[in-house]
């Protein structure tokens, strides 16, 4: 699983990836301080199948029944108007993007940054601008990669060599579309009766916006809400795209205050506490209150909130915990609950399998719910905290 943050220079970007990754990487109030993608690994928080259990799993990633699970976070490069005509890093970052699962736009809620990412006075720019451009910017880089192809493709079909959403899946396979999206939106959109010689502009237009929006879902991170006055700007805009507030600088504060065993965090909680006879400095005693002063404002700084909403209210995930001793929850080695797998909510038990190993997958037999002690076959639907044994006739050892 593999989500791109993206958005123009200098609104955060890379303080929200650092954030959410503990990864340091260079930042500046300058276009492209990222040049090349940063690639980390952050979490989502859910609550661990071992609550269920007579005994926590002890796993490294499970605090108090809390199973934080990898995904993996690709910082591209900032992005300018006319990025699909190869202006800035145009090409790089569309490219670098089109690699993820799904999106995080991080936007400057304050409006202290214009559309070319300069500073500028608190509220004097339009935040609805940015995300409204960036959008625009991936619907003509698709519209561009399209029209190469469309005369060729048509050709194709009408000599009966191709099949319009195989074709066109053969075309998109660079930025990993399936070719399941493209069904669903030429059949939604009722184009698979209509010849492709007759397709007009506004039906590739609206194919490429509705295609883009399935096959690479968007949330908007509206950064430095804590800049703002008041949040109506927040809700303005949620009318029409997933948003939520954060502020991504306070986030990292807390976690390396965390990590210097100052203060008691975790990612994602609405406040934190101070640990007793530890001394702390002026500085930090600073920082400490306006973080608490943000958490006051905004709930919590909304990094943990935006990565659990993108993977599990708009993509629809699931988490599976893969054992392969059913009567213990463990592996043969007897740690509980040694893994835990991001699925598609429509997964199968072989599905699984296929994560785990190739081999495993090829070789499947049935599986068995560990909680229910029941065999399951190959399209057993799945369900988020299940824990499932694989049987199969091929095995990595």
């Amino acid at each position: 699983m593999q989500i791109g943050l993206l958005g123009k220079a200098n609104v955060g970007k890379s303080t929200f990836f650092s954030a959410a990754t503990e990864t340091v990487v260079q930042t500046g109030n300058f276009p492209f301080t990222t040049i090349e993608p940063n690639v980390g690994v952050s979490h989502v928080k859910v609550d661990c199948a071992c609550r269920s259990l007579q005994k926590r799993c002890e796993n490294s990633l499970c605090i108090d029944g809390t199973r934080f699970v990898p995904v993996k976070l690709i910082d591209v490069a900032g992005l300018v108007p006319g990025a699909h005509e190869g202006k800035g890093l145009g090409n790089q970052f569309l490219t670098d993007a089109m690699k993820a699962d799904a999106l995080v736009h991080v936007v400057d809620i304050s409006g202290s940054t214009d559309i070319q990412g300069q500073p500028v006075s608190i509220g004097t720019h339009d935040p609805l601008e940015d995300i409204k451009f960036v959008e625009n910017e991936f619907d003509l880089w698709f519209k561009q990669l399209f029209d190469k192809e469309w005369q060729k493709l048509t050709k194709e079909i009408e000599q009966k060599r191709a099949k319009i959403s195989d074709g066109l899946a053969r075309r998109f396979t660079g930025l990993g579309i399936k070719e399941t999206d493209i069904d669903h939106v030429l059949n939604s959109m009722s184009l698979k009766s209509k010849k492709t010689t007759d397709w007009s502009n506004d039906d590739i237009i609206k194919f490429l916006k509705s295609l883009r929006k399935i096959a690479k879902p968007m949330i908007i991170a509206a950064n430095k809400a804590d800049l703002c006055e008041e949040l109506d700007i927040v809700k303005n805009i949620s009318e029409n795209f997933t948003t939520i507030p954060c502020s991504a600088e306070t986030e990292l504060m807390l976690k390396k205050a965390a990590k210097a065993g100052l203060i008691q965090y975790m990612s994602g909680s609405t406040d934190f506490q101070g640990k007793d006879g530890k001394q702390l400095s002026k500085e930090q005693n600073n920082a400490l209150h306006l973080a608490k002063n943000v958490l006051t404002k905004i709930g919590v700084t909304g990094v943990q909130k935006i990565l659990n909403s993108i993977i599990f209210d708009i993509m629809k995930m699931i988490v599976v915990y893969p054992v392969e001793d059913e009567s213990k929850f463990s592996n043969k080695d007897g740690q509980v609950l040694p893994d835990a797998r991001l699925l598609n909510s429509s997964a199968t038990a072989k599905d699984l399998a296929f994560t785990i190993h190739q081999d495993i997958g090829k070789g499947f037999l049935h599986a068995i719910d560990a909680k229910t002690k029941q065999r399951i076959g190959a399209d057993h639907q799945l369900k988020n905290g299940d824990v499932i044994k694989i049987i199969s006739t091929l095995s990595r050892g």
